[in-house]
């Protein structure tokens, strides 16, 4: 690894304008993120994927790859990338650092506590959390109905036991109340931190959160319960985005990590505008399917920040158009061209998506070991017939030098293509009507059912005056449905939406759908088991 000030003056910046965190990891200060606030100079490039599926699919070692790619090419790049959670590094997913030859590094640091981004967000979150039952035992105004705390606590670890907790229990430890904890990347906070402009814009989100309701039903937020001041001050240093680097030296800024499945599921806008400053070119990723992250980027954080994408890619894999065909999962590896033409409908369908946006995407073929020539090039005419670019990517074992195909294919799409952005429903259209756009668009439902309690949900944030925001869709993400087992591109179901509740600090309202879980659990044999440390402090088995 080189030294953070390297990194940081191969993109502009010099040691003063830093915060060097250790060796190799560094903060940008505040007083850089104004010098170059309003200035854009680089292009956008979007990394999403087909549906996730139990092997993973790579997408975040693609972007890191195609970030590598674009340095050897000479063309400035920076990567834009989330930052792991713990719950899934001690759970089933693992890292989030990429994989073989395209990694940023120090990646033990990052899938660990990192520069505790993670954790300032964890106790602000439940710092308002205690706030809220201080005042109920005091019973001080506002007079918070203790039915009607839609706030729970929060922990960045999977924990399926404190989903669903009774609190208060003894005689001096304040109201028993119905709480629970959701994982860290699902908090609010986290959200408002990636799309906060900067620390005012910051302050102002956190003080309009809804996290209770009075006993008249009025909304309570933490300007209410005066904390306002206190949660933005524990996430002072949390704002300022991350400098690392990948194993070939191309700078990256890592910042934030919300899930796309509960949440918007994109790293900080500060940082993404940070890296459009600085660089040529900027790629960065959505969590997920392109079905909800790429959505969610395209439909929330492009036109509500500005931030209009040049290019999209859709990472897919062999094994993964074979998952989708319906086969069993122990099948994949194995030479089947009827499955991959069976499972296409997938890759077809998201790419029919990115281009409802006016984007025509560029599809990246992650190859394995265990994928078969004949069928890699059936997947590649199979694209070719219906208009769409792609490379087969090998970075993973070659580093940048495997991305160099795709790299070339996203530019040469930049420049011919000449993508007509434009987001997929207007703003100010019902609540019911742009949940409805997607699910029906996106999804291809026939139908959406809204339970007794969303209808009444969506009343009452029309009645608070949030009936304008953008929607951000909470469903699984192994499917275009609401039920996971519906592979491929299912057709004739409906959504069922089942509550529906408002971000007012994040800027956007939850649609939840089905049966889709804010605190996950770990596997039967967790990563956590896999990981230990030797005495001379090396820890391995983090995969």
């Amino acid at each position: 690894m080189k030294q953070i000030q390297e990194i940081a003056e191969k993109i502009g910046l010099t040691p003063d304008e830093i915060e060097s965190f250790g060796k190799y990891k560094a903060k940008i200060s505040t007083s850089t993120l104004k010098k170059f606030s309003g200035i854009r100079k680089g292009k956008l490039i979007v990394v999403t994927a087909i549906n996730p599926t139990p092997f993973g699919e790579g997408k975040t070692t693609t972007s890191i790859g195609l970030g590598d790619a674009l340095n050897r090419l000479g063309k400035n790049p920076i990567i834009a990338l989330r930052e792991p959670s713990l719950g899934p590094v001690m759970g089933m997913k693992g890292g989030a650092v990429g994989g073989g030859k395209s990694k940023v590094v120090p990646s033990t640091d990052i899938n660990l506590h990192f520069t505790g981004d993670f954790h300032a967000i964890t106790a602000a979150n439940n710092l308002l959390s205690a706030c809220i039952d201080n005042r109920v035992k005091f019973n001080l105004e506002p007079n918070i109905d203790i039915r009607q705390v839609p706030w729970k606590r929060a922990m960045d670890m999977n924990d399926r036991a404190l989903r669903e907790i009774i609190i208060g229990l003894g005689d001096k430890n304040g109201a028993t109340r119905d709480d629970g904890f959701l994982i860290t990347a699902a908090s609010e906070i986290m959200a408002i931190l990636c799309m906060s402009d900067d620390l005012a814009d910051l302050k102002k989100r956190l003080g309009r959160i809804i996290c209770a309701y009075t006993t008249d039903n009025e909304p309570v937020t933490p300007d209410d319960l005066n904390v306002t001041g206190a949660m933005t001050a524990l996430l002072a240093d949390a704002i300022k985005p991350n400098l690392i680097q990948t194993l070939e030296g191309t700078p990256a800024f890592m910042h934030g990590g919300p899930f796309a499945n509960i949440a918007h599921g994109t790293n900080s806008v500060i940082a993404t505008r940070l890296a459009l400053a600085l660089g040529d070119y900027v790629v960065t990723e959505c969590g997920f399917g392109a079905d909800l992250g790429a959505e969610k980027f395209l439909d929330i954080v492009a036109p509500s920040k500005q931030l209009p994408p040049s290019a999209v890619v859709i990472v897919a894999t062999l094994r993964a158009l074979k998952y989708n065909s319906g086969i069993h999962k122990k099948m994949v590896m194995q030479p089947n061209p009827t499955a991959v033409k069976e499972g296409f409908v997938n890759l077809k369908r998201h790419i029919e998506n990115i281009q409802k946006f006016g984007i025509k995407p560029v599809v990246a073929i992650n190859k394995f070991p265990s994928d078969s020539a004949s069928e890699l090039e059936m997947l590649a005419e199979l694209l070719d017939e219906i208009g769409v670019r792609c490379a087969i990517n090998t970075n993973f074992e070659q580093g940048g030098e495997g991305a160099i195909e795709l790299a070339q294919k996203v530019m040469a799409s930049i420049n011919s293509d000449n993508p007509n952005y434009h987001q997929l429903y207007k703003y100010d259209q019902p609540i019911t009507s742009k949940i409805e756009t997607i699910a029906k668009e996106i999804y291809r439902a026939d139908k959406v059912n809204f339970t007794s309690r969303a209808k009444s949900d969506i009343r009452r944030i029309e009645n608070l005056g949030y009936s304008q925001l953008p929607i951000c869709m909470a469903k699984t993400q192994y499917s275009f449905s609401d039920n996971k087992k519906l592979l491929g591109a299912p057709t004739g179901f409906k959504i069922k939406v089942r509550e529906v509740k408002v971000s007012a600090g994040a800027g956007f309202i939850v649609a939840v759908c089905g049966d889709i879980m804010l605190m996950p659990g770990l596997s039967k044999v967790p990563g956590a088991e896999e990981i230990d440390i030797a005495d001379d402090g090396t820890i391995t088995g983090i995969s």
